[in-house]
């Protein structure tokens, strides 16, 4: 059976978004573009827009600390199909890349050699961090154009959100840092604990952290 880490945070403050990475260690039961894309509206979200510097850094960062291995992630970003196929030297290809949630944000951050705006329309984030830094390690990150039909994870984002929701599938082990600065709370949870029982723990350490800051 496949082990899925799927785990929603928020940043401080009703204005700001939340976020939901979900990583599937079985790469056959990964999602394609447009099921990824349904999973996360699913849930009242959309694939992710990354509008800013700052937002890629914080997404890179969620990332690191769910401590998973390689596969790289579906944003919401793709390419509209041209009326006419003119293959890879079409000059206004990346111009016709849009954010699938309407954000207008011209931020990028692709590879340096994409898109490659051949029959690769939807984009990834590149996640292999067992490849060495002399091969392709060092496009951590880096946007890379991908077929809509590959299977890949995904991230999520919601423009508003529950303070932490953790759903959990045949987990090993997870665990999410705390900063002030960015997530509420710390959490360590193993499957074999019964979700009730989880989710008395969880709402436990939270009044706990509200009272101590009084």
């Amino acid at each position: 059976m496949a082990i899925l880490w799927h785990i929603k945070i928020c940043r401080r403050g009703t204005e700001r978004p939340c976020y939901k990475a979900s990583y599937i260690q079985d790469s056959r039961r990964r999602l394609t573009f447009e099921d990824a894309r349904q999973s996360c509206r699913s849930e009242g979200g959309e694939l992710l827009s990354i509008e800013t510097e700052s937002e890629q850094r914080l997404i890179e960062s969620f990332i690191q600390k769910l401590k998973v291995g390689d596969g790289n992630f579906w944003i919401g970003l793709r390419r509209r199909p041209p009326h006419h196929q003119t293959g890879n030297n079409n000059p206004g290809c990346p111009s016709q890349y849009y954010w699938v949630d309407g954000s207008k944000a011209k931020y990028r951050n692709w590879n340096w050699d994409e898109p490659s705006c051949g029959s690769e329309m939807c984009v990834v984030l590149y996640y292999q961090p067992s490849t060495p830094a002399d091969e392709e390690g060092h496009f951590l990150f880096k946007w890379n154009d991908d077929n809509c039909s590959c299977k890949n994870n995904f991230v999520c984002k919601y423009k508003e959100g529950e303070l932490m929701e953790v759903l959990l599938n045949n987990v090993h082990f997870l665990a999410v840092s705390f900063s002030d600065n960015s997530l509420y709370v710390s959490y360590i949870l193993y499957a074999t604990i019964p979700a009730m029982l989880l989710l008395l723990l969880a709402a436990g350490f939270f009044c706990y952290r509200q009272h101590a800051k009084r």
